[in-house]
């Protein structure tokens, strides 16, 4: 059997400032944005050159409780994990774009990483693997 998670619904406040951020901020790419109704669309985004990857689904908040979500989908704990090829690159990229940032670059086993923000406040890890790391993940 093979399978794998194609997206993550991402609770937004509003599609257009959600997709300014990603496509701006994160320079991510837009999958799909298709119009579902007058209050709904199917707005897809995905980190460049990710591919066939798992991507973010951003929904908006349809009522209270959803609207409560926004930016504390974990609980105020890293919620999502980006991982890169050239850190230094994107680090500099997101900097200069506005991304902020909860600290300073470090050195884990796991490899180079910073937590940053994105515009709800959902926490996010920048991470660029020590390669044999990600060899042993992988099932």
């Amino acid at each position: 059997m093979q399978q794998h998670l194609n997206a993550i619904a991402l609770v937004v406040r509003d599609y257009d400032e959600a997709l300014e951020f990603y496509t701006r901020a994160l320079a991510f790419v837009v999958v799909e944005d298709t119009i579902i109704n007058a209050d709904k669309r199917w707005v897809v985004v995905a980190p460049p050159g990710s591919g066939n990857g798992s991507k973010i689904l951003l929904a908006k908040a349809a009522n209270e409780r959803q609207l409560s979500a926004v930016g504390n989908q974990c609980g105020g704990r890293v919620f999502l994990f980006l991982h890169t090829d050239d850190f230094e690159r994107d680090y500099q990229r997101m900097k200069k774009a506005g991304v902020e940032f909860l600290e300073e670059p470090r050195e884990e086993v796991y490899g180079r990483v910073v937590v940053f923000q994105d515009l709800y406040g959902n926490r996010w890890d920048l991470i660029q693997p020590t390669h044999s790391i990600t060899q042993n993940l992988s099932i």
